[in-house]
């Protein structure tokens, strides 16, 4: 690759999207600069995952440790970017790069729309992810669920903190509440090995019992559905406590109840009915209502970018260009896009759920970030001739500026030192999986003291 080729790229976010696009990039002999909100990479792949799969867990760590390791990759950590944050949008263009991929992830939460979700209980699912995985800010947050906790929603991320109120919290009772049925259930049934010793079968068969004839509405046999759900209950982990779990099905939360001092004591619930929609199922409410007592809510629905960052935003999305284009994949899907002038971000991309939130897990976030290094890659090839700004130029300017800002970003050498100090704890009891510092500024002094 010549020199006048060579190009300066810089991916904002270290999670699966965006060390997938750096990767690419880095290996087409580019220079890439990694700009991460956290300390540490991995984004959802650190702190998304269960993290008691250290194989998973260390083998996508290993992946990003080799890349780091080039020499025309350099990590900046413990850097944020958005309004008010240590550099804007505008700064990140203005240090010189050739194009700017924004692998930031989906940092809002959906808004859950039910009244008195603000009350003492309520949780949104992102949150609790966060915690048991001890991101910073997260992981020494006390959160108190009681007894009988409410997990709304019938995906992996509700098995995952079924998982953990069952084995680590160990609460009486988790019941997962599913807008429609047994059948449209969204979980992988190997993911639901991690509970299914703990499941309430009894309960299950009554509750599937208890809604038969609005399956038996849409063509949906109770004995079937029942058999289907119950068959994926093999293999199981060995059970480490009492708790029991079942679902309640054709339910949507309305409304929190709380006690007088605004704690949650129980789900105003609607019953729902399936209907028919192409070739999948839709609920619709029935406009029955009843209460369903629990002590705790967590909302598992899915999650929206922070608008707060700067690029252009709509409907809890970042904008991207909506004329298509007859490439594969489609640079328009990648493309940050202006609509107030109609035009295209120049050198602004978008991958992983920064692009499409809550989009797949780490292989589809691995897959769209190398889609987006494609992507790049033409438009970086279409640029017209020029000398692009070296790496040194760029990362001095980014250095310089940091430093103005009183920013405290961490280094490779700063990272492979946290590393070995975590190794150090890994027979520590207190974590679920390897053993992480729960705040930045326990890491940030002990790699100040290396």
């Amino acid at each position: 690759m010549s020199a006048q080729s060579k190009h300066v790229i810089i991916v904002a976010g270290a999670g699966p999207a965006g060390m997938a696009a750096a990767n690419m990039l880095a290996k087409a002999g580019h220079d890439v600069i990694i700009l991460n909100r956290d300390i540490k990479f991995g984004g959802l792949a650190e702190y998304g995952i269960f993290p008691a799969k250290l194989k998973l867990r260390g083998g996508l760590k290993k992946q990003y440790w080799d890349m780091l390791e080039q020499p025309n990759v350099h990590y900046f950590g413990n850097v944020s970017i958005g309004n008010g944050k240590d550099l804007t949008v505008e700064d990140v263009r203005a240090l010189g790069a050739s194009a700017v991929v924004f692998a930031i992830g989906a940092q809002g939460t959906k808004a859950i729309g039910v009244e008195g979700d603000s009350a003492q209980g309520v949780f949104h699912a992102k949150d609790v992810v966060y915690h048991f995985n001890r991101l910073p800010g997260f992981g020494d947050r006390p959160f108190e669920v009681g007894k009988h906790v409410a997990v709304i929603g019938a995906g992996d991320v509700m098995v995952d903190i079924a998982h953990w109120l069952i084995c680590y919290k160990k609460v009486e009772r988790v019941t997962a509440i599913v807008r429609r049925g047994p059948l449209e259930r969204k979980y992988n049934p190997k993911e639901i090995r991690s509970v299914c010793s703990n499941m309430d079968v009894e309960g299950i068969t009554k509750e599937v019992a208890r809604i038969k004839d609005r399956l038996a509405a849409v063509g949906q046999n109770a004995d079937e559905v029942l058999k289907g759900l119950t068959d994926e209950f093999t293999k199981c982990e060995p059970a480490v406590s009492h708790t029991k779990m079942g679902f309640q099905f054709l339910a949507s939360p309305k409304r929190i109840l709380v006690d007088g001092n605004n704690r949650v004591r129980g789900l105003e619930m609607e019953d729902n009915k399936l209907e028919p929609k192409g070739t999948d199922t839709a609920a619709v409410g029935l406009k029955q209502y009843y209460e369903f007592p629990c002590d705790a809510v967590v909302f598992a629905v899915g999650d929206k970018v922070d608008e707060t960052v700067g690029l252009p935003y709509k409907n809890g999305l970042f904008v991207t260009n909506p004329n298509k284009t007859n490439n594969d994949p489609d640079d328009a899907l990648f493309q940050a896009y202006d609509e107030a002038t109609g035009k295209p971000v120049d050198g602004v991309f978008l991958t992983g759920w920064a692009r499409k939130a809550s989009e797949g897990l780490v292989g589809v976030a691995k897959r769209d970030g190398e889609w987006c290094a494609e992507v790049v890659t033409r438009y970086l090839e279409a640029k017209n001739p020029g000398q692009p700004a070296s790496a040194k130029t760029v990362t001095d300017t980014l250095t310089n500026l940091l430093k103005e800002r009183k920013s405290r970003p961490v280094n490779l050498a700063g990272l492979k030192a946290l590393d070995a100090a975590e190794k150090a704890h890994s027979g520590a009891t207190d974590c679920i999986g390897e053993f992480k510092y729960a705040t930045n500024q326990e890491m940030l002094n002990l790699i100040d003291r290396r």
